[in-house]
């Protein structure tokens, strides 16, 4: 044993919905590390923590390859990534247990500096097939929860009084930044550098006279309307100066490399396809992860008081023609590569830790379509100084079908929020009672001690 309902509470949906159609099960365990936050220090001093989410089920097993398990081949006769053998259509060595999809090749100069590490099998505390029930409650960190409940990123935002700490890129109402705290959300895409009809200077006077009042509603959309046109004006700036850079660069450049993948799916079943699209819950896909990505940085690198950042990238529902080390999947994890690089760009702080996770894991061995389909346990990534990288941790029990979950699932061994616990209290140094709040119902897992370095 190697140790290393159907859409969002309707009140949830409806959670801003004036200010931006405007505008566009274990106590924690005492006295374990238990502390404070630091003489002199605010909360969420420190480091930064970004968040990006995968949605619709990314395949753990493809992306960080268990090779050196027989019966992975034996489960994926045709979806199955080769190991490792230097080959551009093998996975990329990253110790004796696991390798890195070809794809996710930018991100093996992560791993051999030791920033990039992993859970192999983390997830909600029990399974729950539903991508819709399974997003809201992991981004709600209270599993089983059907109602409206603030966001866990939202419930560390509200540590600090004041300005909004928390941004949102590409969705319009993630459940994740959801509750009372000041959050600021902006467009996916070029779009997010386009003040829309607030650049008009008698409309914009228009809607702010409407919305004049002392009232929660007239106060949050004068605090969005400002904070969309700041960002806007900021990343046209960026981007300005940006387009000098690249034009200096372009004719320089093969054309291969001007090129994003392609999303790449094939044709399915009606109600396949409708499924797929559907599980993406809103969120876009991976092609424009990495612009999503600079935007956030930029905003983030502008203002110091944001410390929590949010990105989504939908796709990864790969029930049919789910491809090996090229085809579908593999293209999405090219652009997510691309996004994570670029996140690491900016976020590269003595504190800051990116966290990619998605809601559950996919089956273990291969449907009839050579796709898979829903799971339970799933990897957990971590990027940052502070993360002890270059190795995973935790559990993991192999493939064999005795140490499945219900015989066809990889199975959670770690409780998904006991994971988050040790980033929170590693980048803002919570201690058990602030932990309690943002992660109720959640417990220490002294297994994955030593995941995160202490400061």
């Amino acid at each position: 044993m190697p140790s290393n309902p159907s859409s969002k509470p309707d009140g949830l949906r409806r959670r801003h919905l004036l200010g931006l159609g405007a505008l566009s099960a274990w106590p924690l365990s005492a006295g374990v590390w238990a502390q404070s936050l630091p003489a002199g220090t605010s909360a969420l001093d420190g480091g930064r923590l970004v968040v990006v989410f995968l949605r619709g089920a990314c395949d753990g097993l493809s992306a960080l390859v268990p090779y050196a398990d027989r019966d992975y081949y034996a489960l994926r006769p045709n979806i199955a990534i080769a190991a490792p053998d230097g080959g551009t259509q093998t996975a990329l060595r990253l110790d004796n247990t696991f390798a890195l999809h070809p794809a996710l090749g930018p991100l093996l100069p992560l791993w051999q500096q030791g920033v990039f590490g992993f859970v192999p099998a983390a997830g909600l505390p029990a399974p729950n097939r539903s991508h819709f029930d399974a997003q809201y409650q992991m981004e709600i960190a209270q599993p089983g929860k059907t109602s409206s409940a603030p966001g866990w990123l939202n419930q560390v935002a509200s540590l600090r009084a004041g300005p909004a700490a928390a941004l949102g890129v590409g969705e319009a109402n993630p459940a994740i930044l959801g509750g009372p705290a000041a959050v600021k959300l902006i467009p996916r895409g070029q779009a997010a550098a386009r003040t829309g009809v607030l650049a008009n200077d008698r409309v914009r006077q228009a809607l702010l006279d409407l919305y004049a009042g002392d009232d929660n509603i007239s106060q949050a959309f004068r605090q969005g309307a400002g904070s969309r046109l700041q960002s806007a004006q900021e990343l046209s700036a960026e981007k300005a100066a940006a387009d000098v850079r690249r034009n200096t660069m372009t004719a320089a450049m093969p054309m291969a490399d001007r090129q994003l993948d392609r999303d790449g799916t094939p044709a399915s079943a009606q109600a396949q396809t409708a499924q797929m699209l559907a599980a993406s819950n809103g969120a876009p896909d991976p092609v424009g992860l990495q612009l999503d990505a600079q935007h956030l940085g930029t905003l983030m690198r502008n203002d110091r008081g944001l410390r929590l950042g949010f990105l989504s990238a939908g796709g990864w529902d790969t029930h049919a023609n789910q491809g090996a080390a090229t085809g579908q999947l593999a293209n999405n994890l090219g652009n997510l590569a691309r996004g994570i690089v670029q996140l690491r760009q900016d976020f590269s702080g003595p504190g800051d830790v990116i966290v990619v996770m998605s809601e559950f894991g996919r089956t273990s061995a291969e449907n009839g379509t050579r796709g898979t389909d829903h799971g339970f346990g799933n990897a957990l990534w971590l990027i940052g100084n502070r993360v002890n990288g270059g190795r995973w941790h935790g559990q993991w029990t192999g493939l064999a079908r005795g140490n499945l979950n219900e015989g066809r699932d990889l199975p959670a061994h770690h409780d998904y929020r006991a994971v988050l616990a040790q980033v929170l209290r590693s980048t803002f140094a919570m201690g058990d009672t602030q932990l309690a709040s943002v992660l109720p119902g959640a417990g220490w897992d002294r297994r994955l001690d030593g995941l995160m370095a202490k400061a």
